[in-house]
């Protein structure tokens, strides 16, 4: 994939001086977590907060990689994984799937070693699922409501563009209160590595849901027939519903 530097996170990096791959590979950054070993390379994320003139700061998570390979059938030498997420990135705006940005991409390939720079802006103002679930006693039903619909209308954009998350942990989707979103709720997808194409779509529409509902263990039956009702474009109560509630083995308690 090619260098990518989006113009309107340009002079984050320019006046900084850091818009070029040897500047970013450099930074003496904390990573936020323990590395990535996998995969026979090295991987890690960290955060860094730049400023611009007459601009907010902003905040980037710095992703960097090394031997860090994904290989498929139309790469089956490798590719660098975060390769593969800036393209995925790409692809679910193209789709209008609503996903985090790409602020830089760049590799580079030599003798001994195939490295990658993926830079994402920090989503300003959202909490992932996670965060909100930790709180789903103390939220107003009204609220819960709005929180469902938006989540049941960003999976419902994915798969209708014959799209798979593959790695749906209720941590990548990110909700922030928009009275401007059709349900109140502005609902984004991040963590794009695996995501592809659907080849089989019942099963992996399915796999994508089991996995999402996995940590969501304080949502009621109604909770999940109203998900799946805006998902699926069918009411509550409707067979379709009740199929994909026994599907996916939802509580009916």
């Amino acid at each position: 994939m090619q260098r990518f530097l989006a113009p309107r996170y340009q002079p984050y990096f320019q006046q900084n001086q850091i818009d070029d791959f040897d500047a970013l590979w450099s930074l003496d950054l904390d990573p936020v977590d323990a590395p990535n070993l996998e995969r026979g390379g090295h991987s890690e994320v960290s955060r860094v907060t730049l400023e611009a003139q007459d601009l907010p700061p902003r905040t980037f998570f710095v992703k960097r990689q090394t031997n860090h390979l994904g290989r498929s059938l139309q790469r089956p030498l490798g590719e660098p994984t975060f390769a593969r997420e800036a393209r995925n990135v790409a692809t679910f705006h193209r789709l209008n799937i609503p996903a985090l940005e790409t602020a830089y991409f760049e590799e580079r390939k030599n003798v001994r070693h195939w490295q990658a720079i993926l830079i994402t802006p920090e989503l300003e103002g959202y909490a992932d699922m996670i965060d909100i679930h930790s709180g789903w006693s103390d939220t107003p039903e009204p609220t819960r409501g709005r929180i469902i619909d938006s989540c049941g209308e960003l999976l419902r954009t994915l798969h209708n563009r014959r799209w798979r998350h593959g790695s749906l942990y209720a941590k990548h989707v990110f909700l922030r209160a928009d009275d401007a979103a059709p349900h109140g709720f502005d609902a984004r997808f991040i963590d794009l590595e695996k995501s592809r194409p659907l080849l089989m779509a019942g099963k992996e529409k399915r796999r994508d849901l089991q996995i999402f509902a996995r940590r969501l263990t304080q949502w009621r039956s109604e909770e999940w027939r109203r998900l799946l009702s805006v998902y699926l474009e069918q009411p509550m109560e409707s067979r379709k519903v009740g199929r994909w509630m026994r599907a996916l083995k939802l509580s009916e308690a």
